[in-house]
C-alpha cells in the first residue's frame, strides 16, 4: 500500500516538501494543470512533472486525473478523435513509468457542493452539499455559486473555460438517459482498456459526488450496483475503481464496507474521508475521525485490510482549521491529522489480525 496526498502543483499553497514532514507519506498524486479535457499530454511535460516530485524525495503515485471530454461522455461524432487523444495520453503516461490514472464519467459537473465555507460549531469550516439549494436554482447558476465561494482559487472541474460553453454542454446531454451514458462509457472502455493492458497503466473510475442525479443529468457511478456493472464491461484488472468513501458514503443507503469487500482487487485507489448526514440529501464533510461523522472509519479500514488492499490511499478533503489559507478542502493541517489517524487505524487492525493468525 502506498500512502499520499493530493497536490495541485507549483501553484498549490502547500510546498511539496511539507508532505515529507508527515510520517509515513510515500508521495503525492497530481495532474498537469491547465490541460483541458481532450488534449494530448506530451511525454516531456509528464516527465518534468514527475521529476519535480522526485526531486523532493517523493513518489508520483498516480495521475489524478486525466479528464474525459464531454464529446466522449455525450457520444458525439467527435468522440473517436478524442478517444484517440486519450489513448495517446495513456501511452505517454505509461512511457513515464506511471501505473495508475484516475478519471470520471460525469456529465458537466464533476463534483458539486453548495457551501465551500460552512462554519462548524467548533469554528472550523467544511464543504457541504444541500440538495434543497440546488432545487431552487438553475444549472447555469451553479458555476457562479462555486466561483463566489472559491476564495480566488481555480478549482478543478470548475475551470472558467469550460463554463463559457455551458449552454452548448447542456445541449450535448439533452435527453440523455442513464443507459445512454452507460453505453458511451462502455464504448470508451472497450477501446481504452486494451491499451492500458498493453502499457501497464490501470484506470480507476471515481464515483459521483453527490451520488445522485442533479439538474436532471444522468449518473452511473453512484453505488455498488453501478460499479459492478462497469467492471463487467471489460473484465480486466486494468478496468478498476477509485473508491471515494465520502462520495458514495454520502448516501446513507450505501454500505461502503460491503462495497470494499465485494469489489476487492478491482479497487486501485482509495480516497478516505468521513461525512455527516445533516438531513435528506444534505451532508457535511467533517474530520476523518468516526466520532465526527456518520461513517465508521474503523470498519472501512478493516474491510481494506481484509481484502489485502495494496493500492494507493490518501486522506480526502479536510476542514479549514488553524486559520490556514488554502484551496477549499485541500489545506494540509486537517488532512495531515486525518492521515495520521488513518495510519493508526491501519496499524492497529493489521497487528490485531496478525496476532489472531
Amino acid at each position: 500500500m502506498k500512502w499520499g496526498f493530493r497536490w495541485y502543483g507549483a501553484k498549490d499553497t502547500i510546498p511539496l516538501h511539507h508532505f515529507r514532514h508527515v510520517p509515513g507519506c510515500d508521495g503525492v498524486v497530481g495532474t498537469l494543470l491547465g490541460k483541458l479535457p481532450g488534449e494530448v499530454w506530451p511525454i516531456e511535460e509528464i516527465q518534468a512533472f514527475k521529476e519535480s516530485i522526485e526531486k523532493e524525495r517523493l513518489e508520483l503515485l498516480a495521475i489524478e486525473s486525466v479528464a474525459v471530454c464531454d464529446a466522449i461522455k455525450a457520444g458525439t461524432e467527435e468522440r473517436n478523435h478524442y478517444i484517440d487523444n486519450y489513448i495517446q495520453t495513456i501511452r505517454n503516461i505509461g512511457a513515464c513509468g506511471i501505473k495508475l490514472v484516475v478519471y470520471s464519467f460525469k456529465p458537466i459537473f464533476g463534483w458539486a457542493k453548495t457551501h465551500l465555507k460552512y462554519e462548524n460549531p467548533d469554528g472550523t469550516y467544511s464543504l457541504v452539499f444541500d440538495q434543497s439549494v440546488v432545487d431552487n436554482m438553475q444549472a447555469s447558476e451553479m458555476f457562479q455559486l462555486i466561483k463566489s465561494q472559491s476564495g480566488g482559487f481555480n478549482l478543478s472541474g470548475w475551470e472558467e473555460e469550460r463554463f463559457k460553453e455551458f449552454n452548448n454542454l447542456m445541449k450535448m446531454y439533452e435527453g440523455m438517459t442513464r443507459e445512454d451514458l452507460f453505453n458511451n462509457l462502455a464504448y470508451f472502455l472497450k477501446r481504452v482498456i486494451p491499451v492500458c493492458e498493453e502499457v501497464d497503466v490501470k484506470l480507476g473510475i471515481h464515483p459521483d459526488d453527490p451520488p445522485w442525479e442533479i439538474f436532471g443529468l444522468p449518473r452511473i457511478t453512484k453505488n455498488l450496483e453501478d460499479y459492478k456493472r462497469i467492471m463487467e464491461i471489460v473484465d480486466s484488472p486494468y478496468n478498476g475503481i477509485t473508491l471515494c468513501t465520502g462520495s458514495v458514503g454520502a448516501n446513507p443507503d450505501c454500505d461502503v464496507a460491503q462495497m470494499i469487500r465485494e469489489l476487492g482487487d478491482r479497487i486501485h485507489f482509495v480516497h478516505l474521508r468521513n461525512v455527516e448526514f445533516l438531513g435528506k440529501d444534505k451532508f457535511r464533510e467533517c474530520a476523518h475521525l468516526s466520532l465526527d461523522g456518520s461513517l465508521d472509519m474503523y470498519e472501512l479500514m478493516k474491510a481494506l485490510v481484509d481484502i489485502g488492499f495494496d493500492g494507493v490511499i490518501r486522506p480526502d478533503h479536510g476542514r479549514a482549521i488553524w486559520d490556514e489559507v488554502a484551496m477549499p478542502g485541500y489545506g494540509l493541517y486537517d488532512r495531515a491529522l486525518g492521515f495520521t489517524y488513518l495510519q493508526g487505524l491501519h496499524e492497529a487492525i493489521t497487528k490485531c489480525k496478525k496476532e489472531k493468525e
